[in-house]
């Protein structure tokens, strides 16, 4: 696949232009390396759309690699979730899935190059220790007392490390560089840590694992990345990065490039604050249509074309990407208005009555699936002596402008006769249970006579229509930066009403569908089967994905 639409300019983009225009690379190679700690959040998304979608926009290849070097994390589960989101946004890597843990023998072997050239040692601070050794912002640090150790104790000690002869924590293998540097990043930062945790991969085969920041230039440079793109948090970390390629002997140095991280507005994308959210059971899991993963946003019915068009919408610069949310399901409405069919359904329903339908007299329309895409086809909208229509369509004392239905009103069932209400049923406490409606016989697709008829209404036949379970999602959090606060905790901020599950009614053409297939619900909104619990011809499940527009606007402006 391909962008769908043209690619935004942005600095990344100018900066891979010119290394190809100037003959610095003959061909770009990107990556996206997550580690397999939890499931991708659109975050990640925004991330996958870049490195993806520059390798494809430029001919070249982008990598999936996992960063497996934190083995009590990770898990096959995330790292089989990362792969699907993947591939559910359109995008495949380049040959096999690659690990860190592919390079751990070259890690080591390059740990001691470092060890030899006098560039690392082996630590026995604690880690408290070490913090006060390290200085702050602006008071420099003070050297280990293990630093002077020789050459050969360090590689003794190092391969004794590895081989297990020492507790977890007790010793770390530093990179020697300057505690007096003011980036704290280059003060003798630790690169390998002994921990005994079994590994997804490698099992117990070792017990001592490298850091991240030593880790992920070295796989950048075995991989052959032109282009190593990151997170503004990152940016400190790029002397680090040099400074480890530049002092072993490895052919490719790639080149680090920072941009902003997505801040999406009326959600949260930490990772342990999601995790939080699933453990704690706030939500039904880490694909919770409410919840911020693709897995989640796969599950509500957003399609991998809204994402990739959102991605493309907000841009890559280095300046903060605040988001409001309203933007992202802009891009799902964009897409979904073109690209799925059309029918009706009752969310709340409001029995009607028609007293003067008839049987074998009163007859049904066939009813296109999208008034601008004949080849969708179309059904019969069956009509019955019973039908459902929306209670929020009825009023007794209607506001000003009112075009729906009231006590004496008129109003055109879609696809449908125009009706009047001739009586409101109540129940014993006065709520309205049911209306008893005529219908006027010579309305079936032709305007009354001699009067104008404004509203139009979506209902479904009683007799035909199928009943379907439908989940009403709403956003998860009823401030804009639900974690901004840092006096209240972010619970604070959950939104009650981010779920609602009702009983509505279905048209039966949607009996067959199989999960995944997305609908407009006409006046309501996009749903789309569940992807877990609906079972065609069975159990329907219906979640919303959006509204037909934005209900927080207001609130936001």
């Amino acid at each position: 696949m391909s962008s769908e639409r043209e690619p935004v300019p942005h600095f990344i983009r100018n900066i891979i232009e010119d290394d190809l225009k100037s003959g610095k690379h003959q061909t770009i190679v990107t990556r996206f390396p997550p580690e397999p700690n939890g499931y991708l959040h659109v975050g990640h998304a925004k991330s996958i759309c870049l490195n993806f979608g520059l390798a494809l926009d430029f001919n070249g290849k982008c990598n999936l690699r996992f960063d497996d070097t934190n083995p009590e994390k990770e898990s096959e589960e995330y790292a089989r979730s990362i792969q699907d989101d993947v591939r559910w946004l359109g995008f495949q890597w380049d040959g096999e899935v690659r690990w860190a843990s592919d390079y751990f023998d070259a890690l080591y072997a390059y740990a001691v190059e470092l060890i030899k050239a006098g560039k690392a040692y082996v630590c026995d601070l604690t880690p408290d220790e070490m913090r006060e050794y390290r200085g702050t912002l602006t008071a420099p640090g003070k050297n280990s007392p293990y630093r002077e150790r020789s050459v050969a104790e360090n590689l003794d000690l190092f391969a004794r490390m590895k081989n297990g002869e020492f507790p977890d924590g007790s010793k770390v293998l530093r990179a020697r560089i300057d505690m007096a540097s003011p980036n704290i990043n280059l003060r003798d930062p630790a690169i390998y840590r002994i921990r005994r945790a079994h590994h997804i991969r490698t099992g117990d085969q070792w017990c001592i694992y490298p850091m991240y920041d030593y880790t992920h230039c070295i796989s950048d440079a075995l991989e052959g990345i032109t282009h190593s793109l990151c997170t503004l948090e990152f940016e400190d970390h790029r002397p680090l990065y040099d400074w480890v390629l530049d002092n072993i002997t490895i052919p490719c140095h790639p080149r680090q490039y920072e941009f902003s991280r997505l801040e999406l507005q009326y959600t949260i994308t930490s990772k342990r604050k999601l995790n939080q959210l699933v453990t704690e059971k706030r939500v039904s899991g880490w694909d919770d249509p409410r919840m911020p993963t693709i897995a989640g946003m796969r599950r509500r019915g957003y399609t991998p074309a809204g994402i990739r068009e959102f991605a493309r919408r907000i841009g890559i610069s280095k300046s903060d990407n605040v988001i409001d949310m309203a933007v992202l399901e802009g891009c799902i409405r964009e897409d979904m208005e073109t690209s799925v069919p059309r029918v009706m359904a009752v969310v709340k329903p409001l029995k009607v009555v028609l007293t003067n339908f008839v049987a074998g007299e009163t007859q049904s329309r066939e009813a296109g699936f999208h008034p601008n895409h004949p080849e969708f086809g179309s059904r019969e909208v069956p009509i019955a002596r019973e039908i459902w229509i929306e209670s929020d369509d009825f009023s007794e004392t209607p506001p000003p402008g009112w075009q729906r239905l009231i006590p004496g009103g008129e109003v055109r069932l879609r696809y449908s006769y125009v009706i009047k209400c001739d009586e409101v049923i109540k129940d014993a406490a006065g709520n309205v249970v049911e209306l008893r409606c005529s219908l006027d016989a010579e309305t079936l697709g032709k305007n009354p006579q001699g009067r104008k008829v404004k509203g139009v209404i979506h209902w479904v036949s009683a007799e035909h229509a199928l009943a379907a379970e439908i989940r009403l999602y709403d956003r998860l959090f009823t401030v804009a930066r639900p974690d901004s606060d840092k006096e209240r905790d972010f619970h604070e901020f959950l939104n009650p009403e981010s779920l609602a599950v009702v009983q509505g009614w279905v048209e039966t053409c949607v009996r067959d569908a199989a999960p995944e297939t997305c609908y407009q619900f006409e006046r309501l909104g996009y749903f789309c089967t569940d992807r877990r619990e609906h079972r065609p011809g069975d159990k329907l499940v219906f979640n919303r994905t959006v509204t037909l527009k934005d209900t927080w606007a207001k609130e936001s402006v």
